[in-house]
């Protein structure tokens, strides 16, 4: 039974397969965040819908987002740079959840954008939580020394 658990919301692939990668690392749970009502596949209609429910702060209903975090000390949260944001299933998570007291380590898949502000939006929504340093990965490739050399930086 892992005290540390993963949750990601990936619309292409790229933040399932990092987060997953991080979980064999580090024996850790996962949980995908799916919304309710699938983005579209098309990258400019998902672009433009993003773009419109980032700057309205919506946040989506989910099909998952009930979970017990309890036995969860440390919490990886993991989305696609949207708008230099995270993804609006992922705030809808941080919203709904209360994740004071754990460990939140966020990281992101991009495809140019780096981090943006993600590291600073998580800490505006995870109050009373405390932050680690992040990793942001570049497209769909991963460099797993990379990783370790991140994972092995952490307070965790």
């Amino acid at each position: 039974m892992s005290n540390t658990l993963i949750v990601y919301y990936s619309h292409s692939g790229n933040t399932r397969k990092l987060a997953n990668l991080i979980a064999q690392q580090i024996d850790a749970d996962c949980l995908e965040i799916i919304p309710e009502k699938p983005y579209p596949n098309d990258y400019t209609s998902v672009v433009n819908q993003a773009k419109q429910e980032i700057s309205r702060n919506f946040r989506p209903a989910l099909k998952n987002a009930q979970i017990n975090l309890n036995k969860y000390t440390t919490i990886f949260i993991g989305s696609p740079n949207w708008w230099s944001s995270i993804a609006p299933p992922i705030a809808t998570f941080i919203d709904t959840n209360d994740l004071s007291a754990k460990k939140i380590i966020p990281f992101c898949t991009h495809g140019g954008g780096g981090f943006g502000h993600i590291p600073q939006d998580i800490k505006r929504l995870c109050k009373n939580a405390t932050v680690l340093n992040g990793f942001a990965n570049y497209g769909s490739s991963i460099n797993l020394q990379e990783v370790k050399k991140w994972l092995s930086k952490l307070d965790i």
